[in-house]
């Protein structure tokens, strides 16, 4: 049951790692399944060993009350905590993530995990190398 906990590692929280993710050519990968939109980039420089490391962002602007900002994050964690064993990454790939939430209101969580699967799997699709030498040929 070890494959489903959320570490320390898991987190993205180096300022450096979320400005580079977030400047204007920084991110390898972009892509909106509502009420998420995820943000990543690839970062095989990292020391740490867990292939993807994740930030979630609850906009005040989208969520006034910070009841409601917390079980949103809350549920994005959750759905992101089952999600991810079933997306592995190729060995050696180390992604960073930014998962914004930009949904107006509450959102279900059947509607975050939906958009979690789908954001995953754009993801796993994009970073494996069959992929991108596919990708190459056309």
């Amino acid at each position: 049951m070890k494959k489903f906990g959320l570490y320390k590692k898991d987190k993205l929280c180096s300022t450096l790692d979320i400005q580079a993710l977030f400047e204007g050519r920084g991110a390898d990968f972009s892509t909106l399944a509502y009420p998420l939109r995820a943000v990543a980039r690839r970062n095989n420089k990292r020391w740490s060993d867990a292939p993807i490391k994740f930030l979630i962002s609850i906009p005040k602007k989208r969520l006034h009350h910070a009841v409601e900002r917390v079980l949103m994050r809350r549920r994005v964690r959750e759905a992101f905590r089952l999600e991810r064993a079933e997306f592995p990454l190729p060995d050696g790939v180390r992604v960073d993530i930014a998962f914004v939430y930009v949904g107006k209101g509450v959102t279900s969580y059947d509607a975050v995990d939906r958009a979690m699967r789908r954001i995953l799997g754009h993801l796993v699709e994009k970073f494996t190398p069959e992929s991108d030498a596919s990708a190459d040929n056309q």
